[in-house]
C-alpha cells in the first residue's frame, strides 16, 4: 500500500516545509525597529512610578537572557534548535513562563473549539452537498444551495458578530465573550460543562456556518460530476436500490476529493478560528496570537505559529496515509 521510497519523500517534503516556515517567522520579526524588551522595561516603569535609571543595564540583561544580543545568524541556528526540541524559550509579555506552558493552557481551548466545529461542518457539509447534487432528492433541499452560498462568502467573523448581536445582546440568550462564568469555578462537573458549552456554543455556530457552506457546495458540484459517470449509469441499468448507488457507487468516489478540500482549507479554517476567539475573548490560541502582536512577544508568535504550521503538515500527511482507506485503486508505490 505505501512505498518506503513514497513515506521518506513525503517527511523530506514536512521538514522542508517547517524549515521554510521557521525561516520566515524568523526573519519577519527582524525587519520590526522596534525593541520589545525595551518597550516593555519602559511601560513597566512607567506603570509602577518607578526610577527609569539603569532601564539600558536591564534591557541588555534581558536580551541576554532572551539571546537577542547575539549575531543574526546565531539566533537563526537557535531559532532552528527550538523548532526541533519544540522548546521555544521564555515568554516576553509573561516572563518567567516558558512559551511551551503558556501555549498548552490556551491549546484544549482552541482544539476543544476548532476541532469540534470542523468536524461538524465537514460531516454535515458534505451530507447536505450530496443530498443537493443527487437528482432523486427531495426538491425543497434547494433553498439551502442559495444560502451555502452565502455563509460561504460571509466571512466568521462577521457571522460571529451577527450572532452576538442577534443572540447575545437582543435576546440574551448566550453570554458575549469569554469560555466560562467569571463566577463558575473550573471543575469536572456538569455544571461547569454547560457553562462552557453555552459560552463556545455562539463561536462554534460562526465557524461551523462559515465552513459549511464551501463543504456543502463543493461536495454538490462532485456529486454533479460524479452522478454523469458511464459506472452510476450502469448501475442505474442494472436495477441496484438507489441507496445503494447513493452511497456505494456516488458518495463513495466524491468523497475523496472532498476530504482533500477540507485539508486544503485548513489553513483558511484556522485563520479564522483565530480571528473568532478575538472576537469572543476565547482563552484559545487566537487571544494569544493578537497579544503576542501587540506586546511584540517574538518568541510566543513563533511558537504559536510554529505549532500551527506543524499541525496542518501532519493532518495533510494523515489524510494522505488514509487515502488508500477511502479508494482502494490508490497505490503509494512503483507501477
Amino acid at each position: 500500500m505505501y512505498s518506503l521510497q513514497y513515506l521518506l519523500k513525503r517527511i523530506g517534503l514536512l521538514i522542508t516545509v517547517m524549515w521554510t516556515a521557521a525561516t520566515i517567522n524568523f526573519l519577519i520579526p527582524k525587519l520590526s525597529p522596534r525593541d520589545p524588551i525595551r518597550e516593555r522595561l519602559l511601560q513597566a516603569a512607567t506603570q509602577g512610578g518607578r526610577n527609569q535609571t539603569g532601564l539600558q543595564q536591564m534591557a541588555e540583561a534581558y536580551s541576554r537572557d532572551f539571546g537577542l544580543d547575539q549575531p543574526l545568524w546565531q539566533q537563526y541556528l537557535n531559532s532552528l534548535l527550538k523548532v526541533v526540541r519544540f522548546d521555544y524559550g521564555y515568554s516576553i509579555s509573561q516572563y518567567p513562563r516558558t512559551v511551551n506552558s503558556v501555549i498548552l493552557d490556551a491549546m484544549p481551548w482552541t482544539l476543544g473549539l476548532g476541532l469540534v466545529s470542523i468536524l461538524i461542518a465537514f460531516v454535515i457539509g458534505t451530507i447536505l452537498g450530496a443530498l443537493l447534487g443527487w437528482p432523486r432528492s427531495p426538491r425543497w433541499l434547494r433553498f439551502f444551495v442559495p444560502t451555502s452560498m452565502l455563509t460561504s462568502a460571509v466571512p466568521a467573523f462577521v457571522l460571529g458578530f451577527l450572532l452576538i448581536y442577534v443572540f447575545a445582546f437582543q435576546l440574551k440568550l448566550f453570554p458575549l465573550a469569554g469560555a466560562y462564568s467569571r463566577t463558575a469555578t473550573p471543575e469536572f462537573s456538569g455544571e461547569f460543562i454547560l457553562d462552557v458549552i453555552r459560552h463556545a456554543f455562539l463561536p462554534a455556530c460562526a465557524l461551523i456556518l462559515f465552513q459549511l457552506g464551501g463543504q456543502a457546495l463543493q461536495m454538490r458540484s462532485l456529486m454533479v460530476m460524479t452522478t454523469g459517470e458511464d459506472y452510476i449509469i450502469f448501475a442505474d441499468a442494472k436495477g441496484l436500490k438507489p441507496r445503494r448507488i447513493f452511497l456505494k457507487y456516488a458518495v463513495r468516489n466524491a468523497l475523496l476529493p472532498q476530504v482533500t478540500g477540507l485539508v486544503m482549507s485548513l489553513g483558511t479554517f484556522i485563520f479564522s478560528t483565530v480571528l473568532v476567539e478575538t472576537l469572543f475573548a476565547y482563552p484559545g490560541l487566537g487571544g494569544l496570537i493578537n497579544g503576542s502582536i501587540q506586546v511584540l512577544d517574538y518568541n510566543l508568535l513563533y511558537g504559536i505559529t510554529m505549532i500551527l504550521v506543524f499541525a496542518v503538515c501532519i493532518a495533510t500527511l494523515i489524510v494522505d496515509l488514509i487515502y488508500p482507506l477511502l479508494d482502494p485503486r490508490i497505490r503509494y508505490g512503483k507501477a
